[in-house]
């Protein structure tokens, strides 16, 4: 071939970009803009923990592969989000080939603080530009900035961005395309000697940095960026957030912050039942008339029985709830883009720091109100070892949203729909449920405080965000998250396993004759019998005990267990009713009781223990959490058995 033909094939390969930046510059809002994704953002510390990957396309329609990075505030990792950030950017990942540019995400209102990684990375001769983001702010301010007298400072591109509108990239997508601004190859291994090796042989403690920065060299970065911006005439501080100084005079005080944030959280769960009545109404009448429906279509036999008994009674008891949950997400949604959540995280920490834990152990606990999963992953934001295992193990007692169903099922059926000293009683029982689980979390924190060494004590350091009203778009999108992972449950795993429930509860056929009802003479039944001599002490019958093992893969389906086996228990007018009058008509109030405080202590599903595992290394811990929590569901629900019996 000759040299005219000669292909060059590094130049035909596809780039790799990488965003580093401190907590909240705007990291993951800037990715989705470039790579019309929609993950997660919130404004607070910590959201991302994960590598995120995405595809964008210069002003020039070049492809770009595009890594989003946990936020880092140096390069010097004290936790385990942040070594993940620099092990990529310093090429020492094993899992994860070297970016051939890192841009730097910088908040324009905090200049100084961003310009320390600038400092780090030019330190170390990596490849690099400096995106100054969220310059909408700063401009609302009546400020403008001198980027080009900075990019002179630094001697690096600098562009400036606003992650959350459509025109707010068009600088960096057109930076991408200048000649020079991306590294030849020769360069690439220069300034990554290591990767190559990294990734023939593997090394012990790859995920740390490769270049450990003391404090004397974070102090000379800190003097680094100070000099640049004293250079380009910008060491100057921006007045603080008007609305956000005069809110957090009053919000930050200890007693009336605490008091706001019990009656904020108060009122969310007044709003679960008050405002989901009518939208679930409606489900339940398009339920029962889909039912109905199948009913007149299709002749009797075992087909009607699937049909009937086990995909509407399951899966569309479950799909009853959806609107509870929406407006559970909706109001946590508003919190966490209004910036009240790591102000809620700063009243919390003295609490925190009595049972052995960290402010910094709020959020995660928070984020299991949604589910687990996400809170637990969330604790490696937490650098302290002993205090993020302590959040893993005390987290699923944060009420996630799987269990509402099975709440709102309950509290329908045995708590009357009456109103005391103004309040929705429903709700305040709904409220008493979480309130229950944040005290057993506690409780269980401080136990385990004194089981071991709790290390050094950490203060808690936190950015607080100025507060902004939420931009509905960020609401919709997290909204229609958490329908689809809703529905996608509803029509994946509650789905199949409700026919499995329903085949197990269908066969053997009871022999003509038989006295008692079929499903009695099923596996199901069998199982149910079986398990019932474990679980009769605490009050729970045996179809109770049958939808407690299909429970154990997602909360949610007990729900739909529990419609598919009174769906087959009854016969005549009572299979098409609701399941609530069918329950509370067939159980007593104790055993109604019984059944919800199980719950606040019920063991994890299997995905969760699965996360465990691989967040904490082995199955210690999936195994202790699980022998725990049943252990504490047990011991509550006999406790609260035996006193609903007594005081009935």
């Amino acid at each position: 071939m000759s040299q005219a033909q000669a292909i060059d094939l590094g130049a035909l390969a596809q780039k790799r970009l990488a965003l580093l930046g401190n907590p909240n510059c705007g990291k993951t809002a800037l990715f989705n803009r470039l790579t019309g994704s929609q993950q997660k953002v919130g404004n607070y510390a910590g959201v991302t923990v994960e590598l995120k990957r995405g595809l964008m396309k210069t002003a020039a329609g070049r492809s770009v592969s595009v890594i989003d990075l946990p936020g880092s505030y140096s390069l010097n990792a004290s936790s385990e989000d942040e070594a993940v950030a620099c092990s990529v950017v310093l090429g020492r990942s094993l899992q994860e080939r070297a970016p051939d540019l890192t841009a730097v995400v910088v908040d324009a209102t905090r200049l100084r603080r961003g310009l320390r990684l600038v400092a780090a990375l030019k330190r170390l001769q990596l490849p690099l530009l400096v995106v100054v983001n969220m310059m909408d702010r700063v401009r609302a301010q009546g400020r403008e900035l001198d980027l080009a007298a900075l990019e002179r400072a630094i001697g690096a591109p600098v562009v400036e961005a606003t992650g959350i509108t459509a025109q707010g990239t068009e600088g960096l997508r057109a930076l991408l395309d200048r000649p020079g601004i991306w590294p030849d190859a020769e360069q690439g291994k220069a300034a990554f000697p290591a990767t190559a090796a990294a990734a023939d042989q593997p090394q012990a403690g790859a995920s740390e940095p490769a270049h450990p920065v003391d404090a004397a060299q974070a102090a000379l970065d800190d003097a680094q960026a100070q000099a640049w911006l004293a250079e380009s005439g910008l060491d100057l501080t921006l007045p603080p957030h008007a609305w956000s100084h005069r809110l957090d005079a009053w919000l930050l005080q200890p007693l009336l912050g605490s008091l706001v944030l019990l009656v904020l959280l108060f009122l969310v769960f007044q709003a679960v039942f008050s405002w989901a009545a009518w939208p679930m109404s409606l489900i339940e009448s398009a339920t029962e008339a889909v039912g109905q429906g199948v009913s007149a279509m299709v002749p009797e036999g075992l087909l009607r029985s699937l049909l009937v008994d086990g995909v509407v009674a399951g899966a569309g008891g479950v799909l009853v709830f959806l609107p509870q949950i929406l407006i559970l997400f909706f109001f946590i949604l508003l919190l966490e883009e209004s910036g009240y959540l790591p102000r809620a995280a700063l009243l919390l920490d003295r609490l925190m720091s009595g049972i052995g834990l960290s402010g910094r152990s709020f959020i995660p606990l928070l984020s299991s109100f949604a589910c687990a999963i996400p809170g637990i992953m969330a604790t490696r934001t937490i650098a302290d070892r002993r205090s993020r295992w302590v959040t893993i193990l005390i987290a699923p007692l944060m009420t996630c949203s799987a269990r509402l169903p099975v709440y709102a099922l309950l509290i329908g059926a045995f708590i009357p729909a009456r109103e005391v000293w103004g309040l929705q009683l429903q709700g305040l029982v709904l409220f008493g449920l979480y309130l229950l689980g944040m005290v057993s979390a506690v409780a269980l924190a401080f136990a385990l405080k004194w089981t071991g060494s709790s290390g050094e004590p950490t203060q808690l350091m936190l950015e607080l965000p100025d507060y902004h009203w939420p931009r509905p778009k960020d609401l919709l999108i997290g909204l229609w998250q958490r329908a689809q992972i809703f529905l996608r449950n509803v029509g994946g795993v509650i789905l199949a396993l409700t026919i499995l429930l329903w085949f197990l509860s269908t066969f053997p056929q009871a022999p003509a004759g038989y006295a008692g009802s079929a499903i009695e003479y099923s596996l199901a039944g069998r199982l149910g019998q079986w398990l019932a001599l474990l679980f009769e002490p605490i009050g729970f019958n045996w179809q109770i005990a049958v939808a407690l093992v299909p429970g154990m893969a997602a909360r949610e389906v007990v729900v739909g267990a529990l419609g598919t086996v009174y769906a087959l228990s009854q016969s005549g007018d009572a299979v098409g009713s609701a399941l609530a009058p069918l329950i509370a008509a067939d159980w007593s109030l104790a055993t109604g009781l019984s059944l919800l405080v199980w719950f606040v202590y019920a063991p994890q599903c299997v995905a969760t223990l699965a996360v465990v595992r691989r967040e904490t290394g082995g199955w210690a811990m999936p195994a202790t959490m699980v022998a725990l929590l049943f252990s504490l569901a047990y011991a509550a629900s006999w406790l609260t058995y035996r006193l609903a019996l007594h005081w009935s």
